[in-house]
């Protein structure tokens, strides 16, 4: 449903709160630099008045000095106003950031199958500098333009009763602008965030994907198809500029407009001996401030309908729920050995609703043995592995470890009984010692060290230009296939899991690699839960059960020479695929 500008902003509100006093204190820096500057006119009144018509150099001396000492506190109020609104800008939108990125974390993956990686990237870092922007700028201009606004308008009236009537009648008529291009304003801002984030989203995808582009000499279609994006959201920024251009022009133009005929009435006025001069050199001043004030707001609300439009995305994405719900009365996961069973389980995933991934599927992973699951492609294999993690719910049925349905548990306490290592490992941007660690955080250099020795990663890790200290570039793009899996492989062994979930972990190394890494993970699989989706001859064989999967079911398990006897399927995939993958 949408929400105006107002109610989304109100919404900052708890994050303001946390630094009450910090709020507390650049809210009276603001009034006071406000106070002081409507004092400035009556500065201005005692020059004219009494220093220049009176002709005194004393007083003239002494309406200069208040003048300065005003200007001195001003500069004073000035700069804690500034510091203290600033820091309360950086300090909210780097909460806001942290706040959405804590729960974009905690979301299941469906959502990011549905949603680009780039644009969500776009909300987390453009939209809150937006927000920063506005909070540490804006609204310091516009909460400081309103409160010189009611006080200039206060004195305005106790200065000069029938003058002010112009300014009254004035300001209804530079509002009603406001109001109306404000609207455009904001919609066109959401827009201009949006194509933003298809530009961030585009260009992250084709330098992800800089080989295949290459590869394939897309490089000009590429050029074109940015260059249409990018386009596009300048179209966007040139229409949001436009409304705000207009607005400040019309703003502009009727002020002055109603300042000029204010001062034809006044001069007259000085003429006629009806007021002195002084008041109306103050009464200009105060004018002026109400006026600036007003063309201030005005070009500030243009600032804060794109922050409007900035924070209802960032609160989109705050107000996502999970489809992994957590249980309210959580069970510890340590409590249930580490037994697996699928009862019945079938699912579809929500990119594909009309295709079931798994179909009534009954499978046991009995403690401490091995279990690989063979199939054709789209079999169930990799799905069988994401809800044993509970990346998803089941539709119906259920996943158990132990006696206990997995819904149960807190999914992070299920998954640190788990190590997994993918066929395509995922390294981050950081050194050999982080990526190996992540698999446990506080370990030692000693016990990473030991972990590599048993991944037989230790040798080509030591010959790397800084050891363990080496940066390995985005998604270890400096290492081989092969060293990549090691590391990965190293990182589950440190983990020490009860249940380990293999997609063909040694199917990226050689053949004198793979062997040693073989021993390390048959070391590491005893006395272990194991599921392996497995590829090669070497790995089923070892296996202590295999189930057949075919279109999310479950054909038929057994030993491998039990199931080239009784499955034609079994036997088809080991002639075309294990025996030639064997040989190879």
């Amino acid at each position: 449903m949408a929400r105006s500008s107002y109610s989304v902003l109100f919404q900052l509100g708890r994050f303001l709160l946390k630094y009450k006093g910090t709020l507390v204190a650049a809210g009276c820096a603001l009034v006071f630099t406000a106070g002081v500057t409507l004092a400035m006119g009556q500065g201005i009144k005692i020059l004219i008045d009494e220093g220049f018509i009176a002709g005194s150099i004393d007083q003239l001396n002494k309406a200069v000095i208040f003048i300065i000492g005003i200007a001195v506190l001003m500069a004073v109020g000035s700069y804690a106003r500034f510091y203290l609104v600033s820091w309360l800008g950086e300090r909210v939108s780097a909460d806001i950031r942290q706040a959405v990125f804590d729960h974009l974390i905690t979301l299941h993956p469906s959502y990011f199958e549905e949603n680009r990686s780039g644009e969500i990237m776009s909300r987390l870092t453009t939209d809150t500098t937006l927000l920063q922007t506005v909070i540490g700028s804006s609204a310091s201009m516009a909460l400081r333009s309103f409160i010189t606004f009611i006080g200039g308008l206060t004195l305005l009236l106790i200065t000069n009763l029938k003058l002010t009537a112009f300014v009254l009648i004035g300001v209804p008529i530079v509002l009603v602008p406001i109001i109306l291009y404000g609207r455009r304003v904001r919609v066109l801002s959401r827009k201009s965030q949006d194509t933003i984030a298809d530009v961030g989203s585009h260009a992250g995808e084709i330098i992800q994907q800089i080989k295949t582009v290459q590869s394939y000499t897309q490089e000009a279609n590429e050029r074109k198809a940015f260059a249409g994006h990018v386009e596009g959201a300048f179209e966007i920024a040139r229409k949001r500029i436009k409304q705000r251009a207009m607005l400040i022009a019309v703003v502009i133009s009727l002020i002055f407009s109603a300042i000029a005929a204010m001062l034809w009435v006044g001069g007259n006025d000085v003429i006629n001996g009806v007021m002195t001069g002084g008041e109306l050199g103050a009464f200009v001043f105060y004018a002026i401030i109400v006026a600036s004030s007003v063309a201030t707001i005005s070009e500030v609300i243009g600032d804060v309908q794109r922050a409007a439009g900035a924070a209802e995305r960032l609160f989109e994405l705050l107000s996502i729920k999970s489809a992994v719900e957590l249980p309210s009365h959580p069970k510890k996961a340590s409590n249930n050995g580490s037994r697996m069973a699928f009862e019945n389980v079938t699912f579809h995933y929500p990119s594909r609703p009309d295709q079931a991934a798994l179909d009534n599927l009954n499978l046991v992973i009995e403690e401490g043995k091995s279990l690989a699951l063979v199939g054709p492609s789209g079999a169930g294999k990799s799905t069988v592995f994401e809800l044993l993690q509970r990346f998803y719910d089941p539709d119906q049925g259920v996943v158990t470890l132990g006696d206990t349905n997995i819904r149960d548990l807190l999914p992070t306490d299920l998954r640190s009984q788990l190590a997994v290592v993918a066929q395509q490992p995922t390294l981050f941007s950081a050194d050999v010692m982080h990526n190996i660690r992540y698999g446990k955080p506080d370990a030692t250099k000693e016990e990473v060290i030991a972990a590599a020795k048993a991944a037989n990663a230790h040798d080509f890790i030591e010959k790397l230009p800084e050891g363990y200290e080496s940066f390995l570039g985005e998604q270890g793009v400096r290492l081989s296939g092969g060293q990549r899996q090691r590391v990965a492989i190293a990182r589950a062994i440190l983990k020490d899991p009860k249940i380990l979930l293999l997609d063909e972990a040694t199917s990226a190394l050689d053949a004198e690699s793979e062997h040693r890494v073989q021993q390390a993970l048959e070391n590491l699989m005893r006395g272990r839960t194991t599921v392996i989706i497995a590829h090669r001859l070497a790995t089923i064989r070892n296996a202590d059960s295999i189930a057949v999967l075919e279109d999310g079911k479950l054909v038929v398990q057994g030993s491998h020479d039990e199931l080239l006897e009784s499955s034609v399927l079994y036997k088809r995939l080991s002639e075309l695929q294990f025996q030639e993958r064997s040989v190879s």
